[in-house]
């Protein structure tokens, strides 16, 4: 088997590239959405305020300015190929190193406390990369970056449900979560869900599944359906853009599951905010 080797510069260049790219551009298909929902609105207040934040993105792509300040924990998906060798330093490394070199030339504002608890200070320091990595066959290393904001982050939650419980609590569960977020997660939001797996799997599975494509749903048409019954309750509720009323809460769910114990039943929420900054690049 024929190994490959990446240098901190091959890594270091197109990160730096990407995280050009996404802190002044959203997803383009939360863009979409957005227009979508701004066209069917049936709030004034509402309608206004999502072309407010089309021009922002407009804006922010052609000045190059940060579409939102809160520039967000760095949270990688790393897919690593089995023949892939990196010989002048280790991937987390490497990562936080271009993160914070992206930093100083974007000049994005610097939002990480070193300590969690008794020093919040915030400093001009080496940038950590929050990096799960999934081990793959090949020569490949791809990357899907994304800028986490601490607003949605902040309203994520996580329950430990026993297996005795039904579809319908699981369903109350997730709708609650976001409607009791209110204004905070800077709505219109998407939903990210992870069931199943364990304490720490199931958030796992709710982050990424805000990576999902705004257009696909869940394979299995159980779960299909209940991300579509989710999205319409959660919209029904009123609590609409920014927590200001409307028909806008939610612009998608995405749901993605695991096996689990036969004695647990785990399930996360993790939100994101209408500026969805992330991007896959591969290297």
């Amino acid at each position: 088997m024929s190994t490959r080797q990446l240098s901190r510069e091959e890594i270091t260049k197109p990160v730096i590239e990407a995280i050009g790219t996404i802190f002044r551009t959203p997803d383009p298909e939360v863009l979409s959405a957005l227009a979508r929902a701004c066209e069917q609105e049936s709030s004034e207040l509402a309608r206004d305020m999502l072309s407010a934040m089309l021009q922002n993105a407009e804006i922010g792509a052609r000045e190059h300015l940060p579409v939102c300040q809160d520039t967000g924990t760095v949270v990688v998906f790393a897919e690593l190929g089995n023949q892939i060798k990196i010989p002048d330093g280790t991937l987390t490394d490497i990562l936080s190193q271009a993160v914070s070199s992206a930093w100083e030339q974007y000049y994005l504002r610097w939002s990480i406390a070193a300590d969690p608890l008794f020093d919040r200070t915030v400093q001009d320091l080496i940038i950590p990369v929050v990096l799960h990595i999934e081990h793959t066959c090949g020569s490949k290393l791809v990357l899907q970056i994304m800028l986490k904001g601490g607003g949605a982050e902040n309203m994520s939650r996580l329950k430990m449900f026993t297996p005795s419980a039904t579809e319908d609590e699981v369903e109350d569960f997730i709708v609650e979560t976001v409607v009791q977020a209110g204004g905070k997660p800077c709505p219109p939001v998407i939903v990210g869900v992870g069931i199943g797996g364990n304490f720490e799997q199931c958030a796992l599975l709710a982050k990424k599944a805000l990576l999902v494509p705004q257009h696909r749903h869940h394979s299995d048409p159980r779960y299909r359906e209940l991300e579509m019954d989710i999205l319409e309750r959660i919209n029904e509720s009123g609590k609409g853009v920014q927590g200001m009323g409307g028909t806008t809460t939610a612009l998608a769910v995405h749901i993605l599951t695991a096996p689990c114990h036969i004695a647990s039943l785990p399930v996360a929420v993790n939100l994101e905010c209408h500026s969805h900054r992330w991007i896959r690049i591969e290297v």
